[in-house]
């Protein structure tokens, strides 16, 4: 068990979150709501029976009831609505910065406009004391052609998102086939993340950062079975974004107890820890610390040093981003 001083620690460190995809925190009440407010109809009776379904076996089976919660979406005060709802519960965690991924392609093929989805969720951010900026996501279970299309849809709106990510579905869906885009991406000056090696192999890490340029892996736990894969992360302080309960929901490790965040430290990664889809996982960010550090041998000084990795490999300006530094060392030497 946590002992008083590093639960707290935890709990009011100040932390950036960097892998939260902003479908995923829809809370089972907020989906009824929206669903009443648009008239659509659910598939289940109550909010429990909703609840009750999010017992998920792999990536899929969450992947088709995420998608199905994204349809009480509509209008642009729902995407308030629902940033609006993840922000404060980031600002009950101490999260002090994030960067929110968003799938337009979930929205717009339901005949949302782009315009609604950005709109909305950008304007919660800009309302909330939380530095929050937006990276959009292409779903790789669809074509490059598609990812294409919604890269051209969104351009208009591109000072209010700073980055390209690409998820959903990674087996069968390796990041080449996103190259030509992700090198469009480039071109444009976004920065670039992506999705490899949760239930992918440790080559999809490699392609991504060889293919398609990215700056920092989102999740990257299977890294450790190739031995020069981990000396490059480490060597080149390639951030990964682990989300410690997700792993576990989706079976990546069976149990707490299991996991690998401990050993990855331990290889010199520059690990972060995250809620990925909080909603549907079981926790926001220090529902994720506390979990890792009850189940792992961790302790303050592993708490200060995720803690300071998660605003290293934050996209900020470099002065905004060493007064965050500053006040992680500062939190930690008054303990």
């Amino acid at each position: 068990m946590l002992n008083d001083q590093l639960r707290a620690a935890l709990q009011h460190m100040p932390k950036a979150e960097l892998h939260i995809h902003i479908e995923g925190s829809l809370e089972p009440e907020l989906i009824f709501a929206l669903a009443e407010r648009n008239g659509v109809a659910l598939n289940y009776a109550s909010v429990e029976e909703l609840r009750a379904a999010y017992a998920f076996t792999d990536l899929q089976s969450f992947l088709d009831i995420y998608y199905a919660g994204a349809s009480v979406l509509l209008q642009e005060q729902d995407f308030y609505d629902m940033t609006a709802a993840y922000l404060a519960r980031a600002e009950a965690d101490n999260v002090r910065h994030c960067e929110i991924f968003f799938d337009p392609q979930t929205h717009t093929a339901r005949g949302v406009p782009m315009r609604t989805v950005i709109d909305g969720i950008h304007r919660a951010c800009q309302d909330s004391p939380v530095s929050a900026t937006l990276i959009l996501s292409f779903l790789r279970h669809l074509s490059e052609e598609d990812a294409f299309a919604t890269l051209e849809a969104a351009l208009p709106l591109r000072d209010k998102y700073i980055g390209i990510g690409l998820d959903s579905s990674e087996v069968g869906n390796p990041p080449e086939k996103f190259a030509r885009v992700f090198a469009r991406c480039k071109e444009l000056g976004f920065h670039l993340v992506a999705h490899a090696g949760e239930e992918g192999p440790p080559a999809y890490i490699s392609t991504a950062l060889d293919v398609l340029k990215v700056e920092r892996i989102d999740h990257g736990v299977r890294c450790l079975e190739d031995a020069a894969l981990t000396a490059r992360l480490a060597r080149e302080q390639i951030a990964l974004t682990v989300c410690p309960l997700s792993n576990v929901k989706l079976r990546v490790f069976d149990k707490m107890e299991q996991h690998n965040l401990l050993a990855l430290l331990d290889a010199g990664l520059a690990v972060t820890v995250n809620s990925d889809d909080p909603a549907y996982f079981g926790g926001y960010m220090n529902d994720n610390f506390i979990a890792t550090f009850e189940a792992l041998p961790l302790g303050l000084s592993h708490a200060q040093r995720l803690a300071r990795n998660s605003f290293a490999a934050a996209f900020l300006p470099a002065g905004q981003k060493q007064k965050y530094l500053d006040e992680v060392d500062a939190f930690f030497a008054a303990l």
